[in-house]
């Protein structure tokens, strides 16, 4: 049950965020909190974006993309809070939401226990719900170690260039609890460019996404001849919510079946 909320609290990035009223209406411009608000209180959700994707039954309206999202229209949907992301959403849209009065909780997520840290604060302070039961079950799923030894792998998000994911980020500490080493993650960059050279050397492992960049049998292990590739949904690696209660069991299968293609 909601409860009312302190007048301030601080979002992941510190920024001081109005909570004075109930929360029953709120627009999500991210997909991963999306869902996890879908999950837990469905009939709070007024507002997501076009790639809020799960659960696949949602019937809120559309407020265009994570970068390109209808401020204008959020603004008009008088939702008591924005839920936004540092990564996946753009600053100026977050300050103009706050210019014009509408309270935004910015999360940051670098990391599987920074997921955790962030959707329970979410929950419980930016909400004033109770912690789901989805969350303790998520993070009992990813409370083992690493398997051993690791596989130097890489995993890519884009092509043409090509773009991996490298340090500093959820995807790459949830490819180091499943037992992978990450060959690019010593780059200065968090989403290296390579060449097609750099994109193999020291690899013994391809973990191909569908999403953001759609790989499929067809589109992505040509790059990689005769190094075992995985293909794998970019939600059970990418994504920060109720996916990580059977993503790692999901990815680690499909992990340990990755063939040369």
């Amino acid at each position: 049950m909601s409860t009312r909320q302190a007048r301030w609290a601080p979002d992941d990035l510190g920024g001081k965020v109005p909570l004075t009223r109930l929360v029953r209406r709120v627009v999500s411009l991210v997909p991963s909190l999306t869902e996890s608000v879908a999950l837990t209180r469905p009939e709070l959700l007024v507002g997501a974006t076009e790639w809020c994707t799960h659960p696949a039954d949602l019937a809120v309206e559309r407020v265009r993309g994570t970068k390109n999202p209808n401020v204008r229209r959020i603004i008009e949907l008088a939702p008591d809070l924005v839920l936004c992301n540092q990564e996946e959403n753009r600053r100026r849209d977050v300050e103009r939401l706050r210019d014009a009065g509408i309270p935004v909780w910015v999360t940051r997520i670098e990391s599987v226990d920074a997921a955790f840290a962030a959707l329970t604060r979410m929950f419980t302070v930016a909400l004033g719900l109770e912690r789901p039961g989805w969350l303790d079950a998520a993070e009992r799923a990813w409370a083992a170690p690493a398997p051993a030894p690791a596989r130097r792998a890489v995993i890519p998000i884009w092509r043409d260039p090509w773009m991996v994911v490298g340090r500093d980020t959820f995807t790459a500490d949830v490819a180091a609890r499943l037992g992978l080493d990450l060959v690019h993650a010593a780059h200065p960059d968090r989403y290296p460019r390579l060449t097609a050279a750099e994109l193999t050397r020291d690899v013994e492992l391809a973990v191909l996404p569908d999403e953001p960049y759609v790989f499929t049998e067809s589109d992505g292990p040509d790059a990689f001849p005769g190094i075992p590739v995985a293909l794998v949904a970019g939600r059970d690696l990418t994504w920060y919510g109720p996916s990580l209660t059977a993503a790692r069991a999901t990815l680690s299968a499909q992990l340990a079946a990755a063939t040369v293609r």
